[in-house]
């Protein structure tokens, strides 16, 4: 509890899912929280939900695909909390469609929210966390372990996202800058409803079975355990940390045992 109190957290995608769970948790921990999203509906109904238990936060309405947008909010969590210890780059997007059929611009869009939205908010942020020696998180995927057939821009997308991640990190080492990546499975979360299919429409809703997934509660506060430790990789069930260690022994098993698991997705792009 004392690791996150009194430090100023900033959390993407934070009006719903993981990101709302992520500042709730954090908040409740005694950190000061800057919320960003694209509905400040939501945005400012978490945030006074947040003041009303006695927490301090503040949001801006923002889109990660838009730099400047990202540096606004950086620039609102310095003028109200005087810097940023840790950076929480959660927004996402998801997809469902193979490579054959998809129309390219849905693969641009993943890169543009996945990959780009990461790199805009760190930009601004790093000289603050590099000044408090914080936290830059990037909430990844198992699909940034291995290629998640069926998801191609989002396996693309995470995996950027960790190339990019993993060499900040080895640049900033003798700053005292902690970078780690967060892999979730599948968790219940309303990325899963908001994918877009092959022509760039929105799945509407999830083939798989919410009830068995992890909630995005459970994944914040692992991920808020992970910054605490300070750890590289935060790999959260047994999904994750087999796909890790599977693949250095044995990848091809591991490509077979991904197809057959997402063939048998309900409606499933591929056989």
């Amino acid at each position: 509890m004392e690791k996150l109190k009194g430090k100023t957290v900033v959390v993407t995608g934070a009006s719903s899912g993981i990101g709302e769970a992520l500042a709730r948790e954090c908040a409740a921990r005694g950190a000061r929280v800057v919320l960003g999203a694209r509905s400040e509906e939501k945005l400012q109904r978490i945030v006074g939900e947040i003041r009303a238990r006695g927490g301090q936060a503040v949001f801006r309405a923002m889109d990660v695909t838009r730099e400047e947008d990202c540096r606004e909010l950086i620039d609102l969590a310095v003028a109200e909390y005087g810097g940023v210890d840790v950076l929480i780059c959660n927004a996402g997007l998801s997809m469902r469609a193979i490579f054959d059929d998809v129309d390219l611009s849905v693969l641009h869009r993943l890169m543009d929210v996945n990959f780009w939205g990461t790199v805009y908010c760190a930009k601004h942020a790093l000289p603050w966390l590099q000044r408090s020696h914080g936290s830059l998180v990037g909430i990844s995927s198992v699909a940034g372990l291995h290629g998640l057939p069926g998801r191609t821009g989002y396996s693309a997308s995470k995996y950027a996202m960790t190339g990019f991640l993993e060499t900040v990190r080895i640049e900033n080492l003798r700053k005292g800058l902690h970078v780690m990546i967060a892999c979730p499975g599948f968790t219940a979360s309303n990325v899963r409803f908001a994918a877009l299919t092959a022509d760039g429409s929105s799945q509407g809703e999830t083939p798989r079975n919410e009830a068995k997934m992890m909630t995005p509660e459970q994944v914040a506060r692992i991920v808020i355990r992970g910054i605490a430790k300070r750890k590289r990789l935060c790999l959260m069930e047994a999904e994750g940390r087999a796909t890790h260690f599977i693949k250095k022994f044995a990848p091809r098993f591991l490509d077979r045992m991904f197809y057959m698991v997402m063939a048998r997705e309900p409606d499933s792009p591929f056989k």
